[in-house]
């Protein structure tokens, strides 16, 4: 996998990063229970594999996520890259809430740090813009904490082209993570050019569509997910966007069988095709699952390839 710079910083990442919200098991948004065992071979094959960082954050399972990492990261010679993210919190009873406060970002940004076992986190990013109004503050907060050493780069997830130019009058941005996948295009209009013009990396989230592109999700599978998996009500898993999706999922999958691929890889693939996007967060909860993504970076669609794709979803919107 060949390295590209991430905006304006001096890391050069893999095309396909490891996404470890699943990993952090039960919790209000999470995935439902998830064997520890299991995440550690994960993030060590995927390290073996050839990526080259993590995408965490201290709300994936209220620190869990972020503690996994670490033991995992713990032993190795070479470390990979490790971003995560601040602005979630949650109370002694598990409920979630938003924060920007300076001393609350501080107080995230310690324990991420001691959570992790490093000295520095690579990447630090606001989760979401909320408080909205407390945007400008939190920012400041993650420049000082640069200024400091105690992160080395800053970023943003899940903000708009108003967040980013509210931002970059205090401090440039390095990296934005939206949501992107043939099933949720929003950002493609406005928000990835933007980026692009403002030499902000953008690593993408869910470009799998949180599993229903894998080309291994059945309405069966759907049932079967846990009550505390967050997909089991969303409304892309039910009917009759259900259907849709894995109907486009069908066509992915023959797409892949000609280049030896999954149908999640072509997914991934075909969303970094678009040149604003520096690399794709990919979820992987088991070992095989590595193998079945780490080669979408590899795969150069064919514009009959891309045209059959996107006929689709021009005629199934």
């Amino acid at each position: 996998m060949k390295p590209t710079q991430l905006g304006n910083s001096d890391m050069h990442i893999t095309p396909i990063g490891l996404g470890a919200w699943a990993i952090g098991g039960d919790w209000e948004y999470g995935w439902g229970p998830q064997n520890e065992k299991d995440s550690i071979e994960t993030i060590h094959r995927a390290i073996e594999s050839g990526i080259n960082w993590i995408d965490t954050a201290a709300a994936y399972g209220f620190g869990t996520s972020e503690e996994v990492v670490g033991r995992a990261v713990k032993e190795m010679g070479e470390k990979p890259y490790i971003f995560t993210k601040c602005s979630i919190v949650w109370d002694e009873k598990g409920k979630v809430g938003h924060s920007l406060k300076p001393d609350s970002v501080r107080r995230e940004a310690e324990a991420s740090l001691l959570r992790l076992g490093v000295d520095t986190i690579d990447l630090y990013q606001i989760h979401w813009p909320n408080p909205d109004a407390d945007v400008e503050e939190g920012w400041q907060t993650l420049a000082d904490l640069q200024k400091e050493g105690k992160v080395r780069y800053i970023g943003v997830s899940n903000f708009t082209v108003h967040h980013l130019k509210r931002t970059e009058r205090i401090a440039p941005v390095t990296s934005l993570q939206p949501p992107y996948s043939l099933i949720a295009q929003d950002v493609s209009d406005e928000i990835l050019p933007y980026c692009r013009e403002r030499n902000i990396g953008v690593i993408v989230y869910s470009p799998m569509g949180s599993g229903l592109l894998t080309g291994k999700m059945t309405p069966e599978r759907v049932q079967s997910l846990a009550n505390t998996d967050w997909r089991k009500s969303n409304a892309n898993f039910q009917q009759p966007r259900l259907t849709r999706h894995l109907e486009l999922a069908k066509i992915l999958e023959a797409i892949g069988g000609r280049y030896g691929r999954t149908a999640g890889e072509v997914a991934i693939a075909w969303t970094l095709r678009n040149p604003a996007v520096t690399a794709a967060i990919v979820g992987m909860r088991r070992p095989d699952q590595v193998d079945g993504v780490v080669h979408a970076g590899e795969i150069t669609l064919s514009e009959d390839d891309v045209q059959k794709i996107e006929t689709f979803v021009r005629e199934n919107p």
